[in-house]
């Protein structure tokens, strides 16, 4: 699969740009279990031309990181435009299109999934942030805004028709938000729609290697992306490229080898937000690897109150011998999606 000069290889595996989430020190993370394509947390064009300050840290990018693209939302061409020139400085693989975030605060006003009730609109904004940059362009959606305007296979030719050069597309409507199951049922008819000619990645609801698997084969999407089921276990890109390779499930983690991953994470994540800050916002993700264990409460109670760096890992490094011997439950036959939010720890 390729988007634009971006070769990715086959069926590869793209880290959905989640806000709080998809931070440096985390796309680190997943990088080292596979992940082929990843994005920056989503940006909001006012914020990148008002040069806000957490807008414009969110450009950081490293080298280790590549391919990596940059996703930026807005409801305003002229804005969007600009927003996509200054994220394009900061030099990205690509520039993705944010038309999928279902979040009220940002939908309510046009912009992310809430522009799919303006569907020339997104379509003209595309079409000038195509011909201002020189990388690629690529959009992110939903199949429409609500059961009545399920209108994706239309849009999605729209949108190729001015430049872009890859499509994903998350298995829901605007209104559905996170509930229910994703439908890749239209996933699929874009795929196999004769008209479409650029690669087509499917989202939504993948939690486990052998779901990834059954919508690789059943609906021949060229790629997956993956977001909540990242959240406290980014080991799920070597899950699925071991089932895709091998056909067989692969073994879940040590405790041991989550206690040292999460060690790794917590030090890059200092190393690149320094103290307060690395600790503020690891505090999400480290009680999300021992999800599972037996009478953890106050543990994490601990872990998600101390700002003392030694005696967070000591705290770590006490789990691994406290439930030494303990085989947490495979994270396939276990592959329940976490739901998270801004404000979670």
């Amino acid at each position: 699969m390729k988007i634009g000069k971006i070769d990715l290889g086959e069926k590869p595996l793209f880290l959905a740009p989640m806000e709080d989430v998809t931070d440096p020190s985390f796309r680190y993370i997943c990088k080292q279990f596979g992940a082929d394509m990843m994005y920056t947390e989503f940006i909001s064009s006012d914020g990148l031309i008002r040069d806000a300050r957490t807008s414009i840290k969110k450009l950081d990018i490293y080298e280790y990181e590549r391919p990596i693209g940059i996703q930026i939302y807005g409801h305003l061409i002229e804005p969007m435009v600009e927003a996509a020139k200054i994220a394009e400085a900061a030099n990205p693989d690509l520039i993705d299109i944010n038309f999928g975030c279902p979040v009220r605060k940002i939908a309510a006003r046009g912009a992310g999934s809430g522009m799919m009730n303006n569907v020339p609109l997104m379509v003209s904004m595309t079409k000038a942030i195509v011909d201002a940059v020189k990388i690629p362009v690529t959009v992110k959606t939903r199949l429409g805004y609500d059961d009545s305007s399920k209108n994706i296979v239309d849009i999605a030719e729209q949108l190729q028709d001015v430049g872009i050069q890859a499509i994903t597309i998350h298995g829901r409507t605007r209104a559905q938000l996170y509930k229910g199951t994703a439908d890749w049922t239209l996933i699929g008819e874009v795929k196999n729609n004769q008209r479409m000619k650029i690669p087509v990645i499917g989202n939504g609801d993948i939690n486990s290697a052998g779901r990834a698997g059954e919508m690789f084969d059943k609906y021949g999407v060229d790629g997956i992306m993956i977001a909540r089921a990242t959240y406290g276990r980014p080991w799920i890109f070597k899950e699925i490229k071991h089932f895709l390779s091998t056909g067989t499930i692969m073994p879940n983690l040590t405790l041991r080898e989550k206690v040292d991953l999460a060690k790794m994470h917590l030090a890059k994540s200092l190393e690149i937000k320094g103290i307060p800050v690395g600790i503020y916002e690891m505090r999400r993700h480290l009680t999300n690897y021992f999800k599972g264990l037996p009478h953890f409460k106050e543990t994490r109670l601990k872990l998600v109150t101390s700002l003392d760096v030694n005696e967070i890992f000591c705290i770590l490094e006490e789990i691994a011998q406290k439930y030494e011997g303990f085989q947490p439950e495979n994270s396939e036959e276990n592959s329940e999606q976490i739901i998270f939010g801004q404000n979670n720890l």
